[in-house]
């Protein structure tokens, strides 16, 4: 039940249950009578409320300029569409206590702002997806820069579904652009429409600042949607997301093995280590095909740490 209340000439305000009441608060014996209920404001029971802008706001230490019309417009549009796109958001919420673990500590051993995990968030949704134009993983990447990063792509192997090996080719991919670009926000960017069309738009624009830039609008809302998703996950009881401890996801528990040799059915291979073939591929998503037919080269498997 929400509330308003005030002094309205000789009574009371307030609204409740849907309905808005007039109480008359100077009847005698002290008694309390509601004497008019107005309309119905809200006949499904509930209202849907503006999720306010915090008064600043960052992107990897680098300030956002609210004061800028349409970057707070931008920015307003992305906190109402994810605080009331509730299956993503309370989704993304649920995992990330299983895949942040393992992202965080590789951006900081390549130097990349903490931040930057929102990115996998709004990329995937962190789950192994994969879109229309072919980019492919938690961190979504097309096949030439993931084997250009050092990544196996084929049909047996696809390290775009590794989330250690995929996040350290994100890293390496956002540490060239911001030797390029010289900002955490501009590299960003171009995650989403490359170092060459962020370049080519500085050109065009005779600016380095990605708020002043005139982009595409996919890429104008991907900064604001990182920043968006940033502040209702690190504070997601203000957005009205309800999660206990024990609601979240908890990350995988595992051991590594080396394979150093062909194996040619994975599902036989999974059977004699006393484990289901889906439970071999949902530890170790970048394998593809039911064998591994590679000579020459060694990889490790994950397996469940059984309790």
């Amino acid at each position: 039940m929400y509330f308003l209340a005030g002094i309205l000439f000789s009574g009371v305000l307030f609204l409740g249950a849907g309905y808005l009441y007039f109480i008359n608060t100077n009847s005698a014996a002290g008694k309390v009578n509601v004497v008019s209920e107005e309309k119905n404001l809200f006949p499904q029971g509930y209202r849907i409320i503006y999720p306010s802008l915090p008064g600043q706001l960052d992107f990897a230490g680098e300030p956002v300029p609210l004061h800028m019309p349409d970057v707070k417009e931008r920015l307003e549009r992305e906190l109402i569409i994810n605080t009331y796109w509730h299956s993503f958001t309370l989704l993304a919420l649920k995992r990330s206590t299983r895949f942040f673990p393992v992202i965080e500590p590789i951006l900081k051993r390549y130097a990349i702002p903490d931040d930057f995990k929102y990115l996998a968030v709004i990329e995937s949704g962190l789950t192994n997806v994969v879109s229309s134009a072919g980019a492919t993983g938690i961190w979504q990447l097309l096949k030439e820069p993931a084997v250009l990063y050092g990544l196996e792509v084929n049909d047996e192997i696809d390290e775009r579904y590794h989330l250690e090996k995929s996040t350290e080719a994100a890293c390496l991919y956002l540490l060239q652009a911001y030797s390029i670009f010289n900002n955490w926000t501009l590299a960003a960017a171009s995650y989403n429409m490359g170092m060459s069309g962020v370049s080519r738009q500085i050109e065009r624009q005779f600016t380095t600042d990605y708020y002043e830039l005139y982009l595409n609008e996919e890429t104008s809302r991907y900064i604001s949607r990182v920043i968006a998703l940033k502040e209702i996950m690190k504070n997601p009881s203000v957005y009205g997301f309800a999660v206990s401890d024990e609601e979240f996801y908890s990350p995988y528990e595992f051991y590594e093995i080396d394979i150093t040799s062909p194996v040619l059915d994975l599902s036989s291979y999974s059977r004699s280590k006393g484990l289901s073939y889906k439970i071999l591929k949902i530890y170790n998503p970048w394998l593809r095909d039911i064998k591994i037919s590679k000579r020459g080269k060694s990889y490790k498997i994950k397996m469940p740490v059984v309790r």
